[in-house]
């Protein structure tokens, strides 16, 4: 190893390695890459530290002057980056390193002169870094190491385009570790891309369970959740713990919780700024606070101290979280405890967590409160003042207490003044209890008093509860019944609330504007008991199969009608006769001879004119074969439309409307020649409006109408 890491370790008083910092120490890993994979709190990030110490100093353990960065050291957090480089500033300091931070939260101008002014290692979180380097503040092209620490909590953070980023801007020939508790396959992957030939490197330690950490799983009823949590805070009196729960609401409720319970509680959460943070893991160092509330992502990879206590108040997401959470106490050769809250219906999750994770758990109920106030007096017994010399002031007061008091009464008051510098223990129903339903108490003498205001205001009691209680001094104890009626809401009040409600109000009675309310001697008659329901109908009688349909029984007594007679089917219409075509534009002679002309219809009677009707569309004409479209003419539905044969169109059709032309036929397929367009003189195409054709035809007006010219058109040019 080389000296100048030694002598920092040495002063450290590290006596010998852990198995993960001796992996990564050996010789013959100097030039790898690694992907190593240890328990939490087994030294990591010491390790990589060394793992890195002899591509970074000289022959001599040595650091140059301060330049560009040789390394770079990611960390998923804040409080992670920062315990990082404290960790490195005393293993570097005797070989002249300067650690630089850039993180989130901070100011980054003060990073960036930071940078510009040198330093030989770099540690940050990802999204500063990538700023720092798309601003070219951080040059990469001196880089011999990248580090990624906690790896497989970046990816599940979101991170992993920013490490792809920062990874693909190192140096190809840089080296490249990633230390993580878990390997999952995420992390694999991107070792395989961005790493050459990686070197797994795995503890023996890593493949069990972990040894110094005693995993507790205990049996709450699932409304004494969060006074089991009180309870084993109490039970234990960690010096150090931590709760961790899922969201900020539920760090900020427990931080209420516990603070009001008398504990030295502080919150770590993502929604605290950096100066807020720091300040909270600052009072857990310094012993001003005990227990801490936070989330998983606040407190990933955090170090405190004699941390002997970690809660789970909701169970983790996944195995991975477990894990985590749980390596936060077990560090560095400490024992801890590591609890997990499990209600009734978490009990089935619990045990797939704890399975997957491949962690064996004790099963028992949360402590009691008697069983708190025995650990207590041992406690209290065991503590080392017992044995402590006495000063010549505290011997004096003894002789004057033992002279005053008796022996009991000293030894009481003592136990009452040790318990009161504590938090009181909870009484805990048993795992399987329900909650008891909440019963009402009988509500005792009332009276009814009338409001002004009814359903047909609008009135509800959702509105009406708190008016009452506002305006009339009422608790919402002392409000019984309310029924709401048409024009007005009758309210019942107990009896002792009565007086002081009226008084309240005055002699007007006026709760607000447009709502009064005034006494009411007679108690109003109860509701109506709920209509029984209809009797069931007796079932239909079933048919036997053998007996004719004839035969069978009917419902009711009642004769069956006759069945109607059969109609006479009605006479086939006879198909109608075709019109002559009308005479058709010169150009238009030669498609005209190639179709056959329709038949010429015969001059019926002219039928008695009728209630005018809409005409419906025409039917659509066989292709080859387009007949003429026919227009309702007002009579018999069906009937041959009579027409005029001086001027060329039907009788009935107003002036200006020729008759019809042949239709033509539409293409056959898609090879078929595109539909031609309509001549201005073809009329099949426009738009008969309703009522046109009914009635008496219109006279034309002077010798100007013509078929197929628009009304007020200039005469066209013969």
């Amino acid at each position: 190893m080389i000296q100048t890491l030694s002598d920092a370790l040495a002063e450290r008083g590290y006596e010998t390695l852990t198995p993960v910092q001796e992996a990564v120490t050996d010789p013959a890993l100097e030039a790898a890459d690694l992907l190593v994979s240890a328990q939490t709190g087994s030294g990591k990030t010491v390790g990589f530290g060394l793992a890195i110490g002899p591509t970074l100093l000289d022959a001599e353990g040595m650091f140059g002057p301060a330049a560009a960065p040789l390394a770079l050291i990611v960390a998923p957090t804040r409080e992670l980056a920062f315990q990082v480089r404290r960790e490195l500033d005393w293993l570097y300091a005797k070989a002249g390193a300067r650690v630089v931070s850039c993180v989130g939260g901070m100011d980054m101008r003060d990073e960036r002169r930071a940078l510009e002014r040198g330093a030989h290692v770099v540690v940050g979180t990802p999204g500063r870094l990538r700023d720092h380097i798309q601003r070219g503040g951080l040059e990469m092209g001196a880089l011999r190491a990248v580090v990624l620490d906690e790896a497989d909590e970046m990816l599940d953070l979101g991170f992993r385009e920013d490490l792809e980023f920062m990874l693909g801007a190192a140096p190809a020939d840089r080296r490249t570790l990633m230390f993580s508790a878990t390997v999952p396959p995420m992390i694999a992957t991107l070792a395989r891309h961005y790493q050459r030939d990686a070197v797994r490197v795995e503890t023996l330690s890593g493949r069990g369970q972990h040894a110094d950490i005693a995993y507790q799983a205990l049996r709450v009823a699932a409304q004494d959740a969060e006074n089991a949590i009180i309870n084993v805070l109490r039970y234990h009196e960690a010096q150090n713990a931590i709760v961790f729960a899922n969201t900020r609401a539920t760090v900020n409720r427990l931080t209420a919780r516990f603070g009001n319970r008398g504990f030295q509680v502080v919150c770590l959460s993502g929604e605290l700024s950096q100066s807020e943070r720091s300040h909270a893991l600052q009072a857990m160092r310094d012993g001003r606070a005990r227990v801490c509330v936070a989330t998983d992502v606040a407190a990933r990879g955090i170090d405190l101290p004699n941390l002997d206590l970690v809660i789970h108040a909701e169970l983790p997401s996944n195995p991975e979280g477990l894990l985590h959470r749980s390596g936060r106490t077990g560090r560095a050769g400490r024992k801890g405890v590591s609890a997990l809250i499990v209600p009734p219906k978490a009990t089935a999750r619990a045990e797939r967590l704890l399975r997957s994770a491949r962690v064996t758990a004790d099963w028992a109920a949360a402590p009691g409160a008697d069983e708190i106030r025995a650990r207590d007096e041992e406690r209290l017994l065991s503590d080392p003042t017992w044995s402590e010399e006495m000063t010549e002031g505290e011997s004096a007061f003894a002789r004057r207490l033992v002279a005053e008091f008796s022996p009991e009464a000293i030894a009481a008051a003592y136990l009452r003044l040790y318990r009161t510098r504590h938090s009181a223990p909870e009484e805990l129903s048993p795992p399987d209890a329900r909650p008891a339903p909440n019963a009402r108490a009988p509500f005792g003498d009332s009276a009814w008093i009338a409001l002004s205001v009814g359903r047909e205001e609008r009135a509800e009691a959702r509105w009406l509860l708190p008016l009452l209680c506002r305006a009339g001094g009422l608790d919402k104890s002392a409000i019984g019944a309310i029924r709401v009626q048409p024009d007005e809401t009758l309210v019942e009040l107990s009896a002792a609330a009565l007086p002081g409600f009226l008084a309240a109000l005055g002699p007007g009675g006026l709760l607000e504007k447009g709502v009064t309310a005034r006494r009411v001697d007679d108690a109003p008659a109860p509701r109506a008991p709920a209509r029984d329901p209809a009797p069931a109908r007796d079932p239909a009688p079933t048919r036997d199969p053998a007996t004719p349909r004839d035969e069978a029984p009917m419902r009711d007594e009642t004769p069956a009608r006759d069945p109607a007679p059969a109609r006479d089917p009605l006479p086939a219409r006879d198909p109608a006769p075709r019109r002559d075509p009308a005479p058709a534009p010169a150009p238009a002679k030669a498609k005209a001879k190639a179709r056959p002309a329709p038949a010429a219809f015969p001059e019926p009677a002219r039928p008695a004119p009728k209630k005018a009707t809409r005409p419906k569309p025409p039917r659509a004409a066989a292709p080859g074969n387009a007949a003429p479209r026919r227009e309702s003419g007002g009579g018999r539905k069906g009937a041959p439309a009579p027409d005029d044969r001086a001027g060329g169109r039907p009788a009935g059709r107003g002036a200006g409307k020729p008759a019809p032309g042949p239709r033509k036929a539409k293409p056959a397929g898609p090879g078929a020649a595109p539909r031609a367009r309509a001549d201005a003189a073809d009329t099949s195409k426009r738009f008969s409006p309703p009522g046109a054709g009914s009635g008496r035809p219109k006279p034309a007006r002077g010798g100007d109408a013509r078929p197929g010219r628009p009304k007020g058109a200039k005469p066209r040019k013969q």
